[in-house]
């Protein structure tokens, strides 16, 4: 591995294997509401137009318009996979194992969309492996959504994808500001807990929602 890379995320990772790569990443592990989504992303390099390569980086340091108009780009000139995993089964299996289970899946569709050319290697955010159901060289890349391309497009698909899904859940549920917070526990969504009780979408493991178990509110059932 080189010794110096571009302060920006870029192919150095992918370019260390002889064969096609993919990126995946996740968010939406510390909310208390809504599902943990994971991504797997394979840029079409060939076509991919090099203006939109200087505009890919890490989801985080984008504004959402700028996320909404990436995800359509990257969906044109990449494989991509989406797989979400709802509270009920963070509940049942804890986040770590709903993170690497939506991680799993991302890679399992990615794999079947790529047909008979899938990825030989997956590049993963963090430093915890998850298990992969299809052979594959796995790196793990601690910030890698700023380091490498492919991650850092995987982190843009999934975090525009889950902050539509949470606009959208909040037009059900519009007293827990699910709109602005995505489901994280700021001071709107924790008083909102305490006056109008959890939903379906709480993630009853987490606190305080745990605490407020008790306060089921029937109406958002």
């Amino acid at each position: 591995m080189p010794a110096k890379r571009s302060a920006r995320p870029d192919f150095t990772y992918e370019d260390a294997y002889n064969g096609i790569v993919c990126g995946i990443d996740e968010v939406g592990r510390g909310p208390l509401a809504g599902p943990v989504v994971a991504a797997a992303v394979t840029l079409r390099r060939d076509q991919c137009p090099k203006d939109l390569l200087a505009e890919i980086n890490d989801s985080k340091k984008l504004s959402a318009i700028k996320r909404e108009r990436l995800f359509k780009a990257i969906n044109e000139y990449a494989y991509v996979s989406l797989s979400e995993v709802c509270a009920e089964e963070i509940d049942r299996i804890n986040i770590l194992q709903a993170t690497f289970l939506a991680m799993q899946r991302a890679h399992s569709s990615l794999h079947k969309l790529m047909g008979k050319t899938p990825p030989i290697a997956a590049l993963v955010d963090g430093n915890q492996r998850p298990k992969l159901l299809h052979e594959v060289s796995i790196q793990t890349i601690v910030k890698g959504d700023a380091k490498s391309l492919s991650i850092a497009a995987a982190s843009i698909i999934a975090k525009h994808h889950r902050d539509v899904l949470m606009i959208t859940l909040a037009e059900k549920f519009p007293q827990y500001g699910w709109q602005t917070n995505a489901g994280y526990g700021t001071q709107e969504h924790l008083e909102a807990l305490e006056k109008h009780g959890i939903t379906p979408y709480h993630r009853r493991s987490f606190a305080p929602v745990s605490k407020q178990s008790v306060k089921v509110n029937s109406a958002n059932y």
